[in-house]
């Protein structure tokens, strides 16, 4: 059992992955807030990259598991621009083939429903088609948690971003559904043994709906850009909290960093800093 507690899952990020004793223990839910440009998404798709990489050639080191599967899920973008993407920002070595290694969980059909935009920019389905999934399909929160019911056990789960749906769920009824989906699938993660990236674009919520969902996370980590002594612009990363890791890097005051991104390796953690 103990041995079961002190498993990690490793993020793929070799430059982190150390720091955190081996990745993160599984069954975690990661908050990923960020400034726009300010690393999050690289971090997510350095991570899913580089860990289908390792589960494809079978490397597992002792004490750490890989995802059985890595699902993203979006409610905007479809899945080959998000593939498009990653093509673009790294080497093609190290991106080849990650269309194939990941699963999609396309929600934007049901996300573009209820908006003003022309059905024809997001669906290609025919009129009856698109009025008996209406008909049939309930609320984006309630699809989402059928999807990720539906996901293997000790996988990897991204969702991008938590920012589209709570934006749309702004009444009252609608945020306390989402909060209690977020808490929810936060105590289930631990049955599951899944670990949960979540993005969020930093500055669009209040302050107070911002604690709220970082409340129904293990873990949050900020991306920002600072000022460096150059006066140049940096990225840094902060860890707010991490259950159950936190102790850890403050003891080793490993809790601020400074990040770069780099088409050969991604996501790289360099020059750590003190606690803050």
């Amino acid at each position: 059992m103990l041995d079961d507690i002190k498993k990690r899952m490793p993020t793929g990020i070799s430059s982190l992955d150390p720091i955190l004793d081996g990745g993160i223990p599984p069954g975690s839910t990661i908050l990923l807030a960020g400034e726009p440009g300010a690393g999050n998404r690289e971090f997510v798709y350095s991570s899913i990259i580089f860990l289908s990489k390792l589960k494809e050639k079978g490397e597992v080191k002792s004490g750490t598991i890989l995802p059985e599967e890595i699902a993203y899920t979006t409610f905007t973008r479809i899945s080959s621009s998000i593939t498009e993407e990653m093509e673009l920002s790294f080497k093609s070595d190290v991106v080849s083939g990650i269309g194939d290694r990941l699963h999609f969980i396309d929600l934007s059909e049901i996300y573009f429903d209820s908006s003003v935009v022309p059905t024809g920019w997001y669906s290609n389905t025919s009129v009856i088609e698109r009025f008996q999934k209406k008909s049939e399909t309930v609320g984006i929160v309630s699809t989402l948690a059928e999807k990720l019911d539906e996901t293997p056990k000790n996988s990897l789960i991204v969702i991008d971003s938590i920012t589209d749906i709570a934006t749309e769920n702004t009444g009252p009824l609608e945020w306390k559904e989402l909060i209690g989906f977020l808490r929810g699938l936060q105590r289930v993660s631990k049955t599951w043994g899944t670990t949960i990236y979540i993005l969020l674009s930093d500055g669009i919520l209040s302050n107070a709906r911002l604690v709220e969902i970082a409340d129904c996370c293990d873990a949050m980590v900020t991306f920002k850009w600072e000022e460096s002594s150059a006066r140049k612009r940096q990225r840094v990363m902060y860890f707010e909290k991490f259950r159950g890791v936190m102790p850890h890097l403050e003891e080793n005051d490993l809790v601020k960093f400074a990040a770069r991104i780099t088409p050969e390796s991604g996501f790289e953690v360099s020059n750590i800093r003190v606690v803050i």
